[in-house]
């Protein structure tokens, strides 16, 4: 599975330098690349699932023994599946790119570079190798924004590169503190994991580091990063964004700052807003989330704006089922992270591109007056079934994962669960408000014009291929779950995240 960053990371390489003179080339190259990490990683799923609750080392060699630094790779089952959500997502993002003209080395070289240094961040079981990909990710994202991006593209690529920079260095300090106080000898997960740093250490260093990974996951009230940058960047870095980047920071919680300070979980008093454990802080900022970001989305007037908030309020789910400490609310976020990453993905595609691209207006009141449902049959029972997806529908993955999270907070918090529901509804009316004004608005002679010459022109083969690999995803995911949870399940009882549940921690 860790050829999946090298495939990756050479895919860039060769786009890089493929002669300017034959660029269109360079598609099918980030196809190709993209298919193999495809493959790869689903061959590493097998290995993954007939493991155990142990992760399969895949590479261990010194990296700065000085220091301790190790290039230490290894996959389980939580770090397995989000690889494999990142190669789906990597092909569908190279299909909804087929229409790029400028520049186009550099953009399949920079999303190539994208893509490897997430599978790395998802594959190192060395901490600082693990900031390093980490970092890495940033710069590829900065430029596909700041130079193919469209509405205020310099702003939504800064912001969101100082955001992701803030979060960074939090989780920078807290990493320092820890490697320096467990001796100073090794940055290796299960290290620092098993380190037991005192109460008092671990009371302040688990919100600092947990808040750092929060930014990039969309937590309230940091996430304002997000909608900008989303609809800011260009379709395929938009889907990259929403349906893996975000999930950087939501797999930092659970990988790192958890298990590293499990005394951080702990009760420990009403010290802090009437509150008795960071878990009730952060859980009451992800109910938060998920409905402010929901009533903010019902409100947009702009198409895009739209899905980036509802981005902010599903992230919401996975960080509420984080802190449930419970199998179902933990089995939640970890299909949520999954399902996420599919919805948003598609729901990008079809306004960036099938929309966006064609009539050159996100605008729903413009776009109410166009008819798209008549003219783009196909974008619009994509973004229905997308939609209700989104929604929660039952057979859609979005279902599946929004009943664990609730099942896991209904478990600990009632009254947050009936709260948590509300956030759902509100789900439902700004689809339901955004998809009707889109595509089923009176089509009026009078109306607004389409604006732009790709006006008429069909969705394209490449265009349907990376609709339906998504679809096909979504449904699945919604029909059989266990795909995911059987391969997650034995870690989630495993001897490092088993004490974390709450009927060892509470």
């Amino acid at each position: 599975m860790d050829w999946t960053i090298y495939v990756s990371f050479l895919g860039a390489l060769v786009s890089a330098l493929w002669p300017g003179r034959r660029a269109s080339g360079v598609r099918w190259i980030a196809l190709g690349t993209a298919l193999a990490m495809v493959a790869l990683s689903l061959q590493g799923l097998r290995q993954v699932q007939s493991n155990g609750t142990r992760w399969l080392s895949l590479v261990d060699v010194p990296w700065i023994p000085e220091l301790g630094i190790r290039y230490h790779l290894a996959a389980d089952g939580l770090s397995a599946v989000l690889v494999a959500l990142t190669a789906v997502a990597a092909v569908a993002g190279v299909l909804f790119s087929w229409n790029v003209r400028e520049r186009v080395r550099e953009f399949f070289a920079l999303y190539l570079l994208l893509v490897g240094a997430m599978c790395g961040v998802f594959l190192s079981f060395d901490l600082f190798l693990f900031f390093v990909f980490y970092e890495l990710a940033i710069v590829p994202k900065y430029f596909l924004i700041a130079i193919w991006g469209s509405t205020r593209r310099e702003y939504g690529a800064m912001k969101l590169v100082l955001y992701s920079f803030v979060g960074s260095a939090l989780v920078l300090v807290v990493l320092l503190a820890a490697y320096v106080w467990a001796g100073a000898r090794s940055f290796g997960w299960a290290d620092l994991v098993g380190a037991g740093y005192p109460r008092a250490f671990q009371l302040w260093a688990f919100p600092v580091m947990f808040v750092g990974f929060g930014i990039l996951a969309g937590l309230w009230p940091w996430h304002t990063w997000a909608p900008t940058g989303h609809v800011a960047a260009p379709t395929a870095a938009s889907m990259l964004l929403a349906g893996v980047v975000m999930k950087l920071g939501a797999y930092g919680c659970f990988r790192v700052a958890m298990p590293m300070f499990p005394e951080g979980l702990r009760p420990w008093g009403n010290r802090l807003l009437g509150f008795g454990s960071w878990p009730e802080v952060f859980a009451v900022l992800a109910i938060a989330g998920i409905v402010w970001a929901a009533l903010v989305a019902l409100v947009q007037r702009d198409f895009k704006f739209v899905i980036g908030y509802s981005s902010v309020s599903h992230m919401g789910f996975v960080i509420l089922g984080l802190m449930t400490l419970t199998e179902p609310g933990w089995q939640g976020a970890v299909l949520q992270m999954v399902s996420h990453g599919l919805i948003a993905g598609l729901l990008f595609a079809v306004v960036g591109r099938m929309v966006y691209d064609r009539v050159h207006t996100r605008e729903l009141a413009e776009l109410e007056n166009l008819g798209l449902a008549r003219r783009l049959p196909f974008a619009a029972g994509t973004f229905v079934l997308a939609g209700a997806a989104s929604a929660g529908m039952p057979g859609f993955s979005g279902f599946m994962a929004e009943v664990h999270v609730l099942l896991g907070t209904w478990q600990v918090w009632p009254l947050w669960a009936w709260i948590t529901g509300v956030g759902v509804l509100l789900g439902a009316a700004y689809i339901w408000r955004a998809m009707q004004r889109a595509f089923w608005g009176e089509s009026s002679p009078d109306g607004v014009q389409v604006a732009a010459p790709g006006h008429g022109e069909p969705i394209s083969p490449a265009e349907r291929w990376g609709a339906v690999l998504l679809l096909v995803g979504v449904i699945g995911l919604g029909l059989f779950p266990r795909v995911v949870t059987e391969v997650v399940g034995p870690i989630l009882h495993g001897p490092v995240f088993g004490p974390l549940q709450r009927g060892g921690l509470w």
